[in-house]
């Protein structure tokens, strides 16, 4: 049993590494292999629900400790996560005219919390991973409200949204989940330990099953809307990015905590925005699409800005050795 343990580790800490290549893989098997991963759409949100509840598992009490000893940084990371990635997913929506359904698939994606992938970039880019978790659990606990809320605000001018609708979505499918998962990790914690290292493997599943099952859904979407809606992302996913960084340089954030602040900023749960997009606009078919790109497309963004953040810190590291030798 302990080989086993050992051996689903190390699987779960190559898969997490390399999940936007995963993420990849399966999208273009999926595109070509549709029968074999449109079923998973009738589970969209039982697999979301596993993530966040594999999410709930990973968190410590301890972890929300965060919160409380660097305010500062939290509530910077708040107010952005809620402000930058909305605005900019209805300022596109308006000036492209983007349709309906595109728009609002959009600003869905740009309404949500931080993903949970936000912790391993972050962690990949030698940013404070610390504060990106907890970054991670005040969005992801205040999304019941916040996202409902900014949807029905932001595209009410598209379609009509239900806010009641979208507040039980939410609470079903990541609130209720990750709560249950830190109450079973306070109860039998020792247990739970001895799998944190296969833990994240449930959430890399559910989320390469959800992403997976989409893009099955919806290849021929994607190959007749497909490059409108990447550009939109990319576009969305860097600006999102850019400035959260910029937020942290104004606030003087330290290097390493405003890399977590801009990750986890233009990394989003786009898990979620397609659950809400399945649940609550069916009317809206392609309102799915930005949500499966995104999904896809921040993976190779967020290892690509990993790998530039964490050159830099190691840059700035050498210019603060040779200042102290000077010295």
């Amino acid at each position: 049993m302990e080989h086993v343990t050992k051996v689903l580790s190390r699987l779960s800490s190559v898969l997490t590494k390399y999940i936007g290549m995963i993420i990849i893989c399966f999208s273009v098997i999926a595109f070509f292999w549709r029968d074999g991963f449109a079923w998973t759409t009738n589970y969209t949100s039982i697999f979301l629900g596993v993530a966040m509840f594999g999410m709930g598992l990973t968190i410590h009490i301890g972890d929300f400790k965060v919160v409380f000893t660097r305010p500062k940084e939290i509530i910077i990371g708040f107010i952005a996560q809620y402000t930058i990635m909305p605005l900019i997913a209805w300022g596109l929506s308006v000036l492209l005219h983007l349709p309906t359904d595109i728009a609002l698939g959009v600003i869905l994606v740009g309404c949500c919390p931080g993903g949970t992938a936000s912790n391993v970039i972050t962690y990949i880019a030698g940013g404070d991973v610390a504060l990106s978790v907890g970054m991670t659990i005040t969005s992801t606990l205040a999304a019941p409200v916040m996202t409902p809320l900014l949807v029905y605000l932001l595209a009410g001018a598209w379609v009509q949204v239900s806010f009641p609708g979208m507040v039980i979505s939410v609470v079903k499918v990541v609130l209720i989940p990750v709560l249950l998962g830190i109450l079973l990790r306070r109860l039998i914690g020792r247990h739970i330990e001895k799998l944190s290292g296969i833990l994240p493997l449930i959430s890399v599943v559910s989320i390469v099953m959800i992403i997976s099952g989409i893009v099955a859904v919806n290849a021929e979407k994607i190959m007749t809307s497909g490059f409108l809606v990447l550009c939109i992302v990319i576009l969305h996913n860097l600006a999102g990015m850019g400035l959260g960084l910029l937020a942290g340089r104004i606030f003087h954030v330290e290097y390493d905590k405003s890399t977590a602040l801009a990750i986890e900023v233009g990394m989003q749960n786009s898990g979620l925005a397609i659950t809400l997009a399945t649940a609550n606009f069916a009317a809206n078919p392609f309102a799915t699409l930005p949500g499966a790109i995104f999904s896809v497309w921040h993976n190779i963004s967020g290892s690509l800005f990993a790998s530039l953040r964490r050159s830099g810190r190691y840059k700035i590291k050498e210019q603060i050795a040779k200042a102290e030798h000077v010295i």
